[in-house]
């Protein structure tokens, strides 16, 4: 597969190009983000680059192009690199800069990432530009040709965290799928993968393919989204082993282990660092009938449920209809569980608080919703493994040889250290 990387020259800038066999060559976000979105701790490393800031090296790519735009929230020109509450968004920017935006297309939880996990967004006009926004996360999450008539390019810029079952990755394939099919181009720039330091848990199998995991890739894939785009292409994963023409705009001072505070939330429940780190872990509760931490301020960082055992479990919360979450697991009831907001974790997925959990069930019978569980962990094995109490080491060691394998796949396609 071409891979050219275009070095910088005196009248020339620098561009990452992954150019993989292409067949032929509501409401837009306003620079003023809402109050709720932004990361309290969010610092952007001084030296540390987003691909969307580096508007030298793609918007020669843009002059005299239709381009359509995949984005959300996250989707902002940094003013100043080491403040991360001073940003416009990248639409705005790119309207001011002349660029002939012609389409916004919204992921999942929607353009201003106000909606509820698995919530239908709805197509919509932008009360500001005038811009016509699809969604990708309704009856339909892949573009049809109509949708895509009029474009000659497609920019994608959406902040992922690294999580098999976090729906941005899977939004990725169907626009490069959709792109591949009617000769469009996609433009990438890349974002840090907060999770992008280590790679961990089951890997998925393909009879459990869906939207919250399309790829046989381990729960916590380790890759950017550039780099995931290379290996799509590069795996033949789109439908009738397509390729999609795609460039890369890289983080520049960036490696898999540097470390980086999300300026602004990726979805609504996700509010700060720990829930991002946590996530891993506690995003597997969400294939049960247990709550993690929905319609509290403390999102995947606590988990309960009123059938859990309050002798064994002394913290307890009640979750009510909040921002993210308009009817969370067990509304308005006490559960038991744990409190997780200062738990020390770091590149590491762990079934701990899945297992001790389910141990701790009063009736084991409601802990799992079966379908549910196996599309989240990506194989049926996990929940047969936890009832018949397998411990965790245990259950680890059946996930290596997928690991190893996976980590030699991936190496491929890292564009960072």
């Amino acid at each position: 597969m071409p891979f050219n990387v275009f070095k910088n020259t005196v009248l020339l800038f620098v561009l990452v190009m992954i150019s993989c066999g292409s067949k032929g060559k509501s409401e837009a976000r306003s620079a003023k983000l809402e109050a709720e979105d932004v990361l309290k701790q969010g610092v952007i490393d001084s030296s540390l680059i987003v691909g969307a800031n580096r508007t030298k090296m793609y918007l020669p790519l843009l002059k005299g192009k239709r381009v359509g735009i995949v984005t959300n929230q996250t989707s902002v020109i940094f003013k100043l690199k080491t403040d991360s509450k001073n940003f416009t968004h990248l639409v705005d920017s790119l309207i001011a800069l002349n660029v002939d935006i012609k389409k916004v297309f919204s992921p999942e939880h929607g353009f201003r990432g106000k909606a509820d996990a698995g919530e239908l967004v709805k197509d919509g006009i932008d009360t500001k530009t005038n811009l016509p926004i699809f969604s990708l996360h309704g009856s339909s999450k892949k573009p049809s040709k109509e949708q895509l008539e009029g474009l000659d390019i497609i920019i994608f810029d959406i902040q992922d965290v690294g999580v098999r079952f976090y729906t941005y990755i899977s939004t990725l394939h169907y626009i490069m799928e959709a792109c591949a099919e009617q000769d469009i181009p996609v433009l990438i720039l890349d974002r840090p993968n907060p999770n992008g330091h280590y790679v961990d848990g089951p890997t998925l199998k393909i009879e459990n393919k869906s939207f919250l995991g399309m790829h046989p890739i381990p729960l916590v894939h380790g890759m950017t989204i550039g780099e995931y785009a290379h290996m799509i292409n590069g795996e033949k994963w789109l439908n009738n082993a397509l390729t999609c023409e795609i460039t890369i705009i890289p983080i520049k001072n960036y490696t898999h282990k540097t470390p980086y505070s999300l300026a602004i939330r990726p979805s609504p429940n996700l509010p700060n660092d720990q829930s991002i780190k946590l996530y891993p872990s506690l995003g597997l509760f969400e294939g049960t009938n247990i709550n993690a931490g929905r319609g509290t301020e403390f999102q995947f960082q606590r988990y309960g449920a009123p059938f859990l055992n309050k002798d064994a479990y002394k913290f307890n919360y009640t979750p009510v209809a909040n921002f993210g979450a308009k009817h969370p697991k067990h509304k308005n009831n006490i559960c038991y569980g744990k409190d997780l907001k200062d738990e020390v974790i770091n590149g590491v997925m762990t079934l701990k608080w899945v297992i001790d959990a389910y141990q701790n069930a009063t009736d084991k019978s409601l802990f799992f919703n079966t379908k549910n569980f196996t599309t989240h962990a990506g194989t049926d094995k996990l929940q047969q493994q936890i009832e018949v109490g397998l411990s965790e080491t245990d259950i680890k060691t059946t996930w290596e040889n997928d690991l190893k394998k996976f980590k030699k796949t991936r190496k491929k396609y890292l564009l960072y250290p």
